[in-house]
């Protein structure tokens, strides 16, 4: 096609989509050809091809967008570096856009008649935008693996593009910036333009929502790890904080949209995930695997007969509260930080404090089910050793060779977020029990002989992938037990227990 034609096809599918109306054909193309230095326009309608029927929806327009990125740099537009093609491609899709007051008032109008009705308007708008890059995230490996507490979901993360030489020459001689934004989830990132070493970000819209009081702001992550996986940021740039607020705030957000679960990292290192400069959730619509793990050893605290309590079934430490009351879950979750913050027991490890530094918290996650509020507690402790300097309640150094990062909110629910790098290294691990040459990281090789022993006889072409897959999904459960402050063996459970029964000592 011709770029003429390109751009018209793009036009054509946002008009198809509901983005702009007919009468803003001819607008909406003055600013693309603007953005791309042509100063005239002309298409042989003869010739005109539309995209086919049984093309994947999600990408027909990331498709048309890299046709004009592509045609962009070739006539010398832009040059030819990650950030430039990045910014013109959200300045193109910018032209598509209402602005935000206009895209909040239709949330809002679709939220008076349905909660989900106004979340598929805003999520189906945050794809077409192409804000999330349904092209890249299709790339991703995705898959699950049995275990005894179920089916983990695993995700090798092919979708943030790397690096490319260029790019990374730019950055190095970018001049220092003013700080705007200052985070990459501040409410500033809204309709930025972008610049070198700071995403695009012209197509980004949110929806602002009021939260006890305060300002908060919705979002979609632009590469979503799960379906409709949004993020809820705080109008104030301010550090991460697990307290009686945050419990308070995540079940007010379930109770406005109770198709959708929501949770918190954790707020100290290590055990934090990857952003604790700015307050923020992250939610969707999605069924974790801890979600759906079974429930074990009930119990009541003292003060709250209504609240059904329980340990929840998984390799990491987790207290799961329900009741229909939403104030006294927030009371009795704060009552659980409160004493958990303050606990030890050197019998597992597990230290509160080294001096004034503290190394308890939790992960929360909320949710609403048959009609009653519930929360999932998950301990954590970020305190290290010498045998553990990147954590005692962190992958070990055995499994650094699948999971070395942090164990966030998305991994504690059972989800591996995996590098990419394991897409070419799992399938020489394949040639590996295959006994093909191969050339398997140095890493690996232990695991892969262990794997060659424990799969002999049985490994043909057929199935060594199925094996390999099964097996990172063995080593991401041992991801979570290692995470797991309380272990599951009988040690552990005791411990637990002991832990669950000094809530009701007063």
């Amino acid at each position: 096609m011709t770029i003429d034609q390109t751009i018209q096809q793009l036009i054509n599918e946002c008009i198809h989509r509901g983005m702009i109306e007919p009468m803003d054909e001819v607008y909406v193309r003055n600013q693309i050809l603007s953005l791309l230095h042509l100063e005239g326009f002309s298409i042989d309608e003869s010739e005109f091809v539309e995209k086919h029927e049984d093309d994947d929806p999600d990408l027909i327009i990331p498709s048309l967008l890299e046709e004009i990125i592509q045609y962009a740099v070739k006539h010398n537009v832009i040059e030819d570096f990650l950030d430039a093609k990045e910014i013109l491609s959200a300045n193109v899709m910018n032209c598509f856009l209402a602005s935000p007051s206009i895209i909040n008032q239709k949330f809002y109008e679709k939220y008076s008649v349905s909660p989900k009705g106004a979340t598929d308007y805003f999520y189906t708008s945050s794809k077409n935008s192409n804000y999330i890059q349904m092209n890249r995230i299709k790339k991703n490996i995705v898959y699950k693996a049995p275990t005894e507490y179920g089916e983990l979901d695993i995700t090798i993360n092919l979708s943030k593009p790397e690096k490319d030489p260029k790019q990374i020459a730019k950055e190095r001689m970018a001049p220092k910036t003013t700080g705007y934004p200052v985070c990459l989830l501040c409410k500033e990132n809204e309709g930025y333009a972008g610049r070198i070493g700071h995403p695009a970000r012209s197509n980004h819209r949110m929806i602002r929502l009021n939260i006890r009081g305060e300002e908060w702001f919705l979002q979609y992550s632009p590469y979503v790890y799960y379906n409709e996986h949004c993020i809820v940021l705080s109008k104030e740039h301010r550090n991460m904080l697990i307290s009686r607020e945050t419990f308070g705030r995540l079940l007010d957000f379930v109770e406005y949209f109770p198709h959708y679960f929501i949770g918190s990292n954790a707020d100290l290192p290590i055990v934090g995930g990857s952003i604790l400069s700015h307050d923020h959730y992250q939610g969707g619509r999605y069924d974790f695997p801890m979600a759906l793990a079974k429930e074990e050893n009930p119990f009541t605290v003292v003060d709250f007969p209504n609240v059904s309590c329980s340990i929840v079934k998984w390799p990491m430490s987790v207290i799961r509260i329900r009741g229909s009351k939403k104030e006294e879950l927030i009371e009795l979750a704060d009552r659980i930080l409160g004493h958990w913050k303050s606990y030890s027991d050197p019998e597992v490890d597990i230290l509160a404090y080294t001096g004034d530094t503290p190394h308890n918290t939790i992960t929360p996650i909320a949710r609403i089910r048959n009609g009653q509020y519930e929360m999932d507690l998950v301990l954590r402790n970020n305190r290290t050793s010498d045998a553990h300097p990147l954590g005692i309640f962190h992958p070990h150094a055995d499994v650094h060779h699948i999971k070395k990062e942090n164990i966030g909110l998305i991994e504690v629910m059972g989800l591996a977020v995996l590098p990419a790098r394991l897409k070419n290294e799992l399938v020489e691990v394949e040639k590996f029990l295959l006994d093909e040459p191969n050339e398997v990281a140095d890493y690996h090789l232990e695991w892969a002989e262990q794997l060659k022993q424990k799969y002999a006889g049985r490994v043909d072409t057929e199935n060594v992938e199925e094996f390999v897959r099964l097996e990172v999904g063995n080593k991401f459960l041992r991801v979570l037990m290692d995470a797991g402050v309380f272990k599951r063996d009988e040690q552990g459970k005791a411990a637990f227990r002991t832990f669950i029964q000094s809530l009701n000592k007063k």
